[in-house]
């Protein structure tokens, strides 16, 4: 029945526009049109040319007749072009599709075909890389093919199209008069899973999606005006956590990094004046345990975000000795990278440093801007008891949540079953609504009838002085069934044993959870930094066994 709320009350232009992080870039460039947008090399780039330089890439699509939902996939690293592709192509009307650039040619030809690509941008460095994926595709429907010049890269390349970056850009018109979507549910972009059990599912964006989480990130980060980030995430991951769309929001800086290296990194803190980055364990850990050499001048009060494994203590003693204000967040590509938070109270800060790891190395609690976060029991949809020990898995709700998955129903019907985006992660919930996550559904160690979670384990080794990074699988066991098998990447220098390594278990562990098999080496890990346990799984029914 209508309302008197409803009575000649409609939208129009002048009460309602889509949401859309392509108005961020449009109110920087108006209001702060000298700011620097973008370092990279000798490079300093304000608002003002960013902004033309994405239009004209938008106007140079255009004529080359890419327009609305056509596919425009791009293999670079965290360089300008990166930058200027998150707004120039939905400037377009097109759908970004960022290449995870340490995946194999025929992963990438999957891609470029599945997604239907009408263009790809391809940096120099990748050029052999897209060669062979270029060769590899199935479909016959023609791919512009634009070629990337960065003076920062010095290595081999080829040539793969007619094209340049920089000519076809210098071809467009600064003054494009593009469009905000005609509806915010329009898809933004494309980021593929990373298809570890099979062709990697295809995750569509909304415009609506990528504005609330970038929004989000100031929020959570109470992330001032003007800061400069350095690009140490790829933004191929989950569009950097939606930091591109971020950054031009605050009208801050790009620092812009091709490689991921503790010099680099310390390099650019102190050229820069950085003052918040984002990254996997791998990489706070691989700062954290530089020498002490590398970290003199760096300034204190940095902001750091970490996701995926929780932050052991020695990572947060470490960053703080740094100086370093380090944020937990938690999330999943389906939900456009971080969507929960382990949000920091004051009082955290008088407890001793094993209590505040504890705390801290929960998953937290919903991004301001989502709906709702919690841990349901999958069977009945009901949440689980705020205990702190019945498990359930963890379920979003909201705007920070995809599409769905690309010409993949029935994925995206289960994906979103009973009205929740189920996440595949199994955790508790504490008294005070903070989450914790207590292993990935398939991880869960089943030994003599008893479940073990991976993640427990991982956080006892991770306490050892001498271990850099770990991962717990589960290796077939003729008695138990499984037993844990812990993989272990040891810091330079250490000379501990699988032995010393059990005995530390030991002191802080069931005896049943206590792993059976301990090998130390490199662990395998993906362009973001996860460690791969997929490929751990595969070593663990050789890994020898260690009497316990």
């Amino acid at each position: 029945m209508s309302s008197i709320y409803d009575q000649d009350l409609p939208k129009t232009p002048a009460n309602h526009a889509p949401m859309s992080p392509l108005s961020f870039i449009e109110r920087t460039a108006e209001v702060y049109p000298n700011r620097l947008a973008v370092a990279h090399g000798d490079l300093r780039q304000d608002w003002a040319t960013t902004y033309a330089r994405t239009r004209r890439l938008a106007s140079a699509l255009r004529q080359a007749g890419i327009g609305k939902n056509d596919t425009v996939a791009v293999m670079l690293p965290n360089t300008p072009p990166m930058v200027e592709a998150h707004f120039g192509i939905p400037m377009a009307g097109a759908v970004l599709n960022t290449l995870n650039t340490r995946l194999d040619p025929e992963t990438i030809a999957f891609m470029l075909d599945h997604g239907e690509a009408k263009a790809v941008i391809v940096d120099p460095e990748f050029s052999g890389t897209m060669k062979k994926a270029l060769a590899l595709r199935q479909s016959k429907a023609p791919l512009l093919v634009i070629d990337v010049e960065d003076a920062l890269y010095s290595g081999p390349a080829e040539k793969l199209g007619t094209l340049s970056y920089e000519d076809f850009v210098a071809g467009g018109d600064p003054l494009f008069a593009w469009d905000l979507p005609a509806d915010e549910w329009d898809a933004i972009a494309l980021n593929y899973t990373s298809g570890t059990t099979g062709n990697p599912k295809g995750v569509v964006y909304h415009h609506r999606g990528a504005a609330t989480n970038a929004i989000s990130n100031v929020l959570e980060w109470d992330m001032p005006k003007h800061a400069v980030y350095l690009w140490t995430l790829p933004m191929f991951h989950c569009n950097g956590w939606c930091f591109p769309w971020t950054v031009a929001a605050r009208a801050a800086v790009n620092v812009c990094l091709r490689r991921v290296e503790p010099q680099a990194v310390f390099d650019a803190i102190r050229q820069h004046g950085v003052t918040h980055y984002c990254g996997a364990p791998i990489v706070h850990g691989l700062l954290v345990n530089a020498p002490a050499s590398m970290k003199e001048g760096v300034p204190a009060g940095v902001k750091a975000m970490v996701a995926g494994a929780a932050p052991p203590a020695s990572m947060i003693e470490g960053m703080e000795q740094m100086g370093f204000d380090l944020t937990h967040v938690y999330g999943l590509t389906e939900v456009y990278g971080p969507a929960t938070v382990c949000a920091k109270h004051e009082d955290w800060q008088q407890l001793d440093i094993g209590e505040r790891a504890r705390l801290n190395a929960r998953q937290g609690v919903r991004y301001h801007l989502e709906r709702d976060v919690r841990v349901l029991n999958p069977e009945t949809m009901q949440p689980v008891p705020q205990d702190g020990e019945t498990m359930g898995e963890i379920m979003f709700r909201g705007n920070i949540a995809m599409k769905g998955y690309l010409k993949n129903p029935k994925a995206t019907q289960e994906a979103f079953a009973g009205g929740w985006f189920h996440s595949g992660d199994l955790a508790v919930q504490y008294p005070d609504g903070y989450i914790k996550i207590k292993d990935r559904s398939k991880d869960i160690i089943i030994s003599g009838g008893e479940n073990i979670s991976s993640i427990e384990v991982e956080d006892v080794l991770y306490r050892h002085p001498d271990v850099l990074a770990a991962a717990v699988v589960a290796k077939p066991d003729a008695r138990w069934g499984e037993t844990p098998c812990a993989f272990v990447e040891l810091k330079a220098g250490a000379t501990t044993t699988p032995e010393a390594i059990v005995a530390h278990c030991k002191q802080h562990l069931a005896g049943f959870k206590v792993p059976r098999a301990v090998v130390f080496g490199e662990l395998p890990k993906t362009s973001t930094g996860k460690i791969q346990k997929f490929e751990l799984r595969k070593q663990a029914g050789s890994a020898a066994a260690i009497d316990v």
